[in-house]
């Protein structure tokens, strides 16, 4: 059923129980887990003319990933780690599609039940709108 498992990090303590909820997850289903971190592009700026700024932030990003999996790597989850460049959303959603994720987890942020509207912009509430696959919010 969720033989695949993509979980978005943000590397807030947050996304930590994301994880801990999809190695569960996976191990009972036998499935594999694809821990994916975006990189937020600038808008109407060509990524040529930042990719010195690009490649600093993916290094930082590449150890952040591998702090966050160490704990994960003893063989009872199956781990895979990506990073993406792009609208967060987006990327995020175009990964499920393409890989044919089972299941999206992701960690989602506190909305005030006054003002309900401004959580409507979040990119976990995009990605609970539009993925084609189940999503599962923690909160």
């Amino acid at each position: 059923m969720f033989s695949r498992i993509l979980v978005p990090v943000d590397f807030s303590e947050k996304c930590r129980r994301s994880l801990d909820i999809a190695v569960n997850i996976a191990g009972r289903y036998e499935g594999s887990i694809d821990l994916l971190h975006v990189i937020e592009t600038l808008v109407d700026t060509e990524y040529s003319e930042l990719e010195s700024f690009y490649r600093k932030l993916e290094r930082k990003a590449l150890k952040d990933m591998d702090d966050l999996v160490a704990s994960y790597r003893d063989g009872t989850a199956d781990i895979h780690t990506h990073i993406l460049f792009g609208n967060r959303g987006l990327e995020i959603l175009n990964y499920a599609k393409q890989r044919n994720v089972g299941l999206i987890i992701m960690n989602s942020h506190a909305v005030d039940i006054n003002q309900p509207a401004q959580g409507w912009g979040t990119i976990s509430y995009k990605v609970a709108l539009l993925s084609q696959c189940p999503v599962m919010l923690v909160k």
